[in-house]
């Protein structure tokens, strides 16, 4: 029997998606789970997933198309069956209502054009990389990859230097795409700032935040984060926004409100504690969830943060790290920020701020002493809870930051 493959949503206010890439071709064989599709959203770029094993009957969706959410792209048969005709399947909507499939629309004119990208999909590069060379004008085939299998990746594009010969005119330079706006320049947003533009103030409007700070003395903390990375296999470092995760973790389980959605006039408290870290890429903001949390081992959480960043980084998100985070930590503090508070990333409950880890001085039992004190700021949707319960949730994420032997229970 055959399977629809419908484009998914990955994220609330996701109206549409672009498929930038087919990683599996039609007559190839797929087994359920595996990546046969890159989407790129307003956001970010995520692999998608089959739905079902056998074969990939039949693509609709073209390469560069922006297709609405809910519609037809592809169909996956079994071994041996023919695709049966398109107008007697249906696919299910974000509501759950079946509606009646279509031949695909063409692309519309906000949407890169499918021949150029098939074009530069030629080469094996990442989503980001291919959107930074189009708009710095670079011949991707002149650019040599360092990612796995030379697959080229962000940083191999803005690192290119076209050679004196190699085209008529030569490329802008990298420079050139991070450089400043000009007073009274008008800039156009891209589609990933739009995007952040309405999430931001959709959730300003709609959830009243609140804010509760403090102050964290991570001298022991510190202590321990060395310790155990001397201590830890090659290859594994634990970061302080690796402890803040964990430690938010731990509170989380004892407070379990701030790891819920706001429903209507219910709360849905989630069953799983998948914390999202804010990564800053060069288009915006995203915030991949390190998934389970409350079943990984701070070593662990180490090393999932890590792959999580490099593939946000390199546009290789799978669609339930991109969606699934059911609370938040931003850190500045690589910035020398000292606090700052965040907005709440739909459709969370509470989000974590974090500033620098600084030396300053303190009083103990009456006597000046040196500590690294970290400020961290929670905010929290009013509707889900009150300031004496996040003051509660964020003591015990304090608690257990300057008590460290508890990340390891």
């Amino acid at each position: 029997m055959a399977t629809v493959v419908a484009m998914p949503s990955m994220g609330y206010d996701m109206k549409e998606g672009v498929v930038v890439r087919w990683r599996k071709q039609e007559g190839e064989q797929v087994a359920r789970g595996e990546v046969i599709a890159e989407i790129e959203t307003d956001k970010a770029t995520v692999e998608m997933e089959a739905y079902a094993s056998g074969v990939l009957g039949k693509i609709i969706a073209e390469e560069g198309a922006s297709i609405p959410v809910g519609d037809l792209i592809a169909v996956i048969t079994a071994p041996g069956e023919e695709v049966p005709p398109l107008e007697s399947l249906v696919v299910e909507t974000t509501q759950g209502a079946p509606v009646e499939t279509s031949e695909p629309s063409p692309v519309d004119a906000e949407t890169p054009t499918a021949a150029p990208e098939a074009q530069a999909e030629r080469v094996a590069a990442t989503p980001i990389a291919r959107r930074l060379a189009r708009e710095m004008g670079i011949d991707l085939a002149q650019v040599t990859g360092t990612g796995p299998n030379g697959r080229i990746l962000e940083d191999d594009v803005r690192n290119f230097t076209p050679a004196a010969a190699s085209a008529p005119a030569p490329a802008p330079a990298p420079a050139a795409a991070t450089s400043q706006p000009r007073p009274g320049e008008r800039v156009e947003l891209s589609r990933m700032r739009k995007a952040i533009a309405g999430v931001t103030a959709q959730s300003m409007t709609q959830a009243p935040h609140f804010y509760v700070t403090s102050e964290i003395d991570m001298s022991l903390a510190m202590s321990f984060r060395r310790q155990l990375n001397e201590a830890l296999a090659d290859g594994v470092r634990v970061s302080v926004n690796d402890l803040i995760v964990k430690a938010s973790a731990l509170a989380l389980l004892k407070h379990t409100k701030f790891n819920s959605s706001f429903e209507g006039d219910a709360l849905q408290i989630h069953g799983d504690i998948n914390v999202g870290i804010a990564v800053a890429l060069d288009q915006g903001l995203i915030v991949p969830a390190v998934s389970q949390c409350q079943n990984k081992s701070l070593a662990e959480i180490a090393a999932a943060s890590r792959d999580l960043i490099d593939r946000a980084h390199g546009g290789a998100l799978r669609a339930e790290e991109y969606t699934g985070g059911t609370f938040a930590v931003s850190n500045l503090g690589m910035f020398d920020v000292d606090s700052f508070t965040a907005i709440i990333f739909p459709p969370n409950s509470a989000v974590l701020a974090v500033g620098s880890v600084k030396e300053q001085p303190v009083v103990r039992d009456g006597e000046i002493k040196a500590a690294q004190i970290m400020k961290a700021t929670l905010s929290t949707d009013h509707r889900v809870a009150d300031g004496a319960e996040a003051a509660q949730f964020l003591m015990e994420i304090k608690r257990c930051l300057e008590n460290p032997v508890l990340l390891l229970l």
